[in-house]
């Protein structure tokens, strides 16, 4: 039987082998230039991990802020230099503990923060100003990163000392993942206010991590989870240029965040190739001049989707695979799932080894060594070449539709992304894409685990905290100010973060202030939900 020919998830042919062939007409000054030169396709760092290694964060969030605090700081010791916050789902769309809605999901699948009293118990103990915190946190990434910000203030830590990265990537929510609150145009605004925030404010922060992760998870290609995540940049750099702000003001301090999958050859291709494609439209199509702004720095997490609750010890070397094709494209900071998080939250074991498998390879292999070690590889520079190809044709597809918003008011990458979940699962269950332990050397029976179970007593604690809260603030002064932050929300010159941080300062709500602005931005219901 003569097999088909391979091809990657992006659908491009895998040649039995490569030879000088595969670059013909190939020329390395252009494509290539050395790390930390542009179009950066060898890494943003002239010497990337020989100096030190990328960061290494773990995410991490479940129950209450006292629960995930204690997670936090088995993390720091156990040698993580980042943490990086997973939130509930009420505080993901914006609502209180107590909500109807948020009944059955308070601390399910991360921690519930209602209020900046929450804020103070997740970070106590744990110094502000040494350790970078990535948040998790879309629709109301403002509301979190200024409760982050007061809890530095009462530690005495100015904002200018704060380092991290809020998610912040609405458009995303609207094609993969569902946790939006406001329509586009209102969560376009407050993102450039959060922009213009930071520079003014907390200017060592990265105030948005674009990503395709979440697209990839579900079910999108390595090319439509880079083509559509840049496309997606691109609209925030001109909602930002539409509010006035320099390029060069804000850009620099853009991050991106994409999965690892343990297609290794691919996955090192695509983040070679998305450096080089945002290197150029930073530069010829909106005119950046500083260095850093034509830099695509990216934090990595491996690949949920490819973890099976069949034979999970499985998953360990999956994700070994995965963060090593991470590091080999050049990752800034990275994160590895654990083992057992295809049944429930990770254990406290469980956490600590995927940190350690990253511990592994930066301590024990010889990969940290050398930059970009697969450059002027036959297959390697081959897939790069062929993936920019099609990222390309699929960003030029966006902009007929007219840009990113118009494209997800289309439905267009929503659609995509759906065909090519089906045509993945189709393969999958035909045998012809092999998943060990489930459609190929699967056993009869599966071991026992115990996995980490949430305490459903969580949320009833939660919502008499809030009951307190309430009964214990200023009610006066939080009225005031929802009502200046009403009145900003309803003037498009405002910066709302101002007088959000006011309420939350306050102790209003996450509920409460994003119930103020659905008052006057209104919600966003999505064209296919009638």
């Amino acid at each position: 039987m003569v097999r088909p020919p391979a091809r990657t998830e992006s659908g491009i042919p895998i040649e039995p082998v490569y030879g000088p062939q595969a670059l013909a007409d190939w020329d390395p000054a252009v494509k290539l230039g050395a790390p930390g030169d542009y179009p950066y396709t060898r890494g943003v760092h002239p010497t990337m991990y020989t100096g030190r290694p990328w960061t290494m964060r773990q995410y991490a969030g479940f129950g209450t802020a006292t629960e995930s605090n204690a997670r936090y700081r088995a993390l720091i010791e156990g040698g993580g230099t980042g943490l990086s916050v997973a939130f509930d789902l009420p505080t993901q769309m914006g609502h209180d503990s107590d909500a109807p809605l948020a009944h059955g999901e308070v601390g399910k699948v991360g921690v519930a923060v209602d209020s900046v009293e929450d804020m103070r118990l997740l970070f106590h103990g744990i110094p502000l100003d040494r350790v970078s915190t990535s948040m998790t946190i879309n629709a109301p990434a403002a509301l979190l990163l200024l409760m982050y910000q007061l809890v530095a203030e009462e530690e005495g830590i100015t904002a200018d000392r704060l380092t991290g990265t809020i998610q912040n990537d609405v458009l995303k929510e609207y094609i993969a993942r569902g946790t939006y609150i406001f329509p586009p145009g209102p969560s376009l605004r407050l993102t450039a206010d959060i922009f213009r925030y930071c520079r003014a404010e907390i200017p060592k922060w990265n105030t948005i991590s674009i990503s395709g992760y979440h697209m990839a998870e579900a079910g999108a290609s390595p090319a439509q989870e880079i083509a559509f995540t840049l496309a997606d940049a691109i609209a925030y750099v001109r909602t930002a240029l539409a509010a006035g702000m320099p390029v060069d003001d804000f850009a620099p301090r853009l991050s991106f965040f994409f999965v690892a999958r343990t297609t290794l050859l691919e996955e090192v291709a695509k983040f070679r190739a998305a450096r080089r494609i945002w290197a150029r439209v930073m530069r010829e199509e909106f005119g950046a001049r500083d260095p850093k702004s034509l830099m695509l720095r990216f934090h990595t997490q491996t690949a949920g989707v490819q973890l099976t609750a069949q034979q999970p010890e499985l998953n360990l070397v999956r994700v070994a695979v995965q963060a090593l094709a991470a590091v080999l494209g050049g990752t800034q900071s990275l994160h590895t799932n654990a083992f057992d998080e295809a049944i429930a939250l990770p254990t406290e074991k469980s956490a600590r080894l995927a940190l350690r498998t990253q511990q592994v390879l930066a301590h024990e292999t010889d990969v940290p060594h050398t930059a970009d070690p697969f450059a002027g590889s036959y297959a390697v520079e081959r897939m790069t070449d062929e993936l920019e190809e099609a990222v390309l044709a699929l960003m030029r597809r966006v902009e007929e539709l007219g840009g990113a918003v118009a494209a997800i008011e289309a439905g267009f990458q929503k659609g995509e992304i759906e065909r090519n979940a089906y045509r993945l699962a189709r393969e999958q269950e035909a045998g012809e894409r092999v998943v060990v332990g489930v459609n190929r050397f699967a056993l009869a029976e599966e071991e026992r685990y115990e996995p980490l179970r949430v305490d459903p007593a969580i949320e009833a604690r939660q919502c008499q905290a809030l009951a307190r809260l309430r009964a214990e603030r200023d009610g006066a002064a939080v009225a005031a100010a929802l009502e200046g932050l009403r009145a900003a929300a309803a003037d498009a010159s405002a910066n709302v973060l101002y007088p959000m941080k006011e309420a939350l300062r306050a102790r209003a709500t996450v509920g409460e202030v994003c119930g103020a602005l659905r008052e006057v931005w209104g919600t966003h219901v999505p064209a296919d939900a009638f």
